[in-house]
């Protein structure tokens, strides 16, 4: 299936009230190929659904609107998968309900734990432009490629934490739930 996604990506400033009471659904990605810069094919476990998706920007420079295909996989293909030596991580995703939206609160786990990005979909490029950022929210970082996930997989949160605190002001956020 392929679809063109519109959306929006924050580094969250603090933890909303009711986060901890929200739906959620643990995400294991797998980015391929290894040794590329930013690797835009990634082999997903989330829940008890796999897939496998490749995602790329429409206009060169322009993170905010992608084109994504997508395969679902049966749980033997994504074992079978797994096998391949891609960049790795874990994040827990809860569904949190803002203003008539659901935002999506990815908490970074292992060796991300630190991180919480706040990412927004919309079903049009107008619908997004007039959307306003979330007080929770520190900055918008929709078109910066240290959060994009073929960069964040394989990393520490230790070898961004200086650009995060430079750039954005960002401060490690741990939410246990």
């Amino acid at each position: 299936m392929e679809e063109i996604e519109f959306e929006k990506t924050y580094l969250a400033k603090e933890i909303p009230k009711g986060l901890e009471d929200c739906k959620f659904v643990e995400i294991f990605d797998i980015y391929l190929p290894k040794l590329a810069n930013q690797p835009h094919l990634r082999i997903r476990k989330f829940g008890d659904r796999y897939e496998i998706t490749k995602k790329e920007p429409i206009e060169k420079g322009d993170s905010s609107e992608q084109l994504e295909s997508t395969i679902p996989l049966t749980k033997e293909e994504f074992e079978d998968l797994t096998e391949l030596e891609g960049q790795r991580f874990r994040k827990i995703r809860y569904y949190y309900k803002y203003e008539n939206r659901i935002l999506e609160f990815d908490v970074f786990k292992d060796g991300l734990e630190g991180l919480i990005v706040v990412d927004v979909e919309f079903s049009t490029r107008e619908e997004m432009d007039s959307f306003k950022m979330p007080s929770f929210c520190l900055v918008d970082v929709t078109q910066e490629i240290i959060i994009a996930g073929g960069k964040l997989a394989g990393q520490i949160y230790q070898n961004i934490e200086n650009d995060l605190k430079e750039r954005f002001g960002y401060k490690k956020l741990v939410f246990k739930n």
